[in-house]
């Protein structure tokens, strides 16, 4: 029955998606043949950078080209669920039921179990920080009867929003070949967002919240490293690399920046940085700069134009020289599971599966390794206390979170 009425929705989306028409199918099928692993300046890269206000673009490259969103399609649940919302059909307070299909997302997620429920808000909450695969589809469920029905729901609202070239398969972003976005898309979403749902956009700059006596921190780092930033969203699958999006309001000027395709989330941050500097210059917004920051640079291939961007020197705080570890299991198989999880978790460093001598037998210690701190301490917060633990760089020793 259910498999049914899946087969039909997924056909109706993917016919969507070709009614745009044989260019687009084309930039697809040329992405299909390229590596997974993305940099700025390859083949996934893609970027821009609009006046929220005017719509204006001041910079883009590669906007129309095809992409996976990852979690950026989250922006477009949480769209919905601020429309239904505003016009109240839904409620903060009301309860989301989570089912068995919403409770088996793969991770980022909070750890739902089926039957239980959550408030809208917190489905929001989840979704902004930890970019919860699982409240993304228990709001999509409350929403759309299913799953399914509301990725329908989500590539007919785009549509009417001027995505041309976008196509949701799902509410959360977890990977399908089908689902689609460009960053020019993305840049009209971030306006509608903004402009559309002033009141419900600052859970956009949430820094934390509390979920079952766990702190859960947002992913974004921008929000704490870059003046004036305050939302949107990031995102990560190993087929899109590591996507942001950002606005920022400076001397009442708000741009929106999109990175797509980045190898790492600090390359991505620094580059998205550099992109909002430049677009607040052209917009005559001063931007000062720490002579610390001229240190060292980053140089963008020809595809990106080439352009130079200042990379900060790392901080303690920032540097990506910290572990997590997730436990210690009897089999390599069952740590290198773990570790991928709380890699994908993170949506940074790199897992890594430790062999280790305990009473006279081997086990298998799961990290992830290369995390700053705060990623560090985001990525322990869905665990339960002592289940995860952070490692400081160089001494090896835990850390307090």
């Amino acid at each position: 029955m259910a498999s049914v009425a899946s087969r039909t929705l997924k056909h109706f989306s993917r016919c969507l998606w070709f009614a745009t028409g044989l260019t687009s199918w084309l930039w697809v099928s040329s992405l299909a043949a390229t590596p997974a692993h993305a940099q700025i300046g390859s083949a996934r890269y893609s970027s821009i950078v609009v006046d929220a206000g005017s719509g204006d673009v001041l910079e883009e490259v590669n906007a129309d080209q095809p992409r996976h969103p990852a979690s950026l399609t989250k922006m477009m649940t949480l769209y919905l669920t601020f429309e239904a919302l505003r016009d109240r059909r839904i409620a903060l307070d009301q309860a989301v039921p989570v089912s068995p299909h919403a409770a088996s997302m793969e991770p980022s997620k909070l750890g739902l179990l089926p039957g239980s429920r959550l408030t809208v808000e917190q489905a929001i909450l989840g979704l902004v920080t930890k970019s919860a695969n699982d409240a993304a589809s228990a709001l999509g469920e409350l929403l759309g009867g299913s799953e399914d029905r509301f990725a329908q729901m989500m590539t007919l609202r785009a549509r009417a929003l001027g995505m041309g070239h976008s196509t949701f398969m799902n509410a959360s972003g977890l990977p399908d070949p089908d689902q689609w976005t460009t960053a020019r898309d993305l840049a009209i979403l971030s306006r509608r967002l903004i402009n559309d749902f002033p009141g419900f956009y600052s859970y956009f700059s949430t820094p934390s919240f509390a979920w079952h006596r766990q702190v859960i921190f947002n992913h974004d780092n921008m929000l704490r490293t870059y003046p004036g930033a305050d939302g949107l969203k990031t995102g990560y699958t190993e087929a899109s690399g590591h996507n942001l999006v950002t606005s920022a309001l400076r001397g009442g000027v708000r741009l929106v920046g999109v990175v797509l395709g980045a190898s790492t989330n600090g390359e991505r941050d620094i580059h998205m940085a550099s992109l909002l500097d430049h677009g607040f210059e052209q917009m005559d917004v001063p931007v000062f700069r720490k002579p610390v920051q001229m240190a060292s640079r980053v140089t963008l291939i020809a595809s990106a134009r080439a352009a130079e961007v200042t990379r900060p020197l790392p901080s303690r705080t920032h540097a990506a020289n910290w572990t997590v570890q997730v436990g210690t299991f009897a089999t390599e198989a069952a740590a290198r599971s773990a570790a991928m999880a709380a890699r994908r978790d993170a949506e940074a460093g790199e897992a890594r599966v430790e062999p280790t001598r305990l009473r006279a037998r081997t086990t298998w210690r799961a990290q992830v390794t290369g995390l700053t701190q705060s990623d560090a301490q985001d990525a322990c917060s869905g665990h339960p206390k002592g289940a995860c633990v952070v490692i400081r760089p160089d001494s090896r020793q835990v850390a307090s979170r």
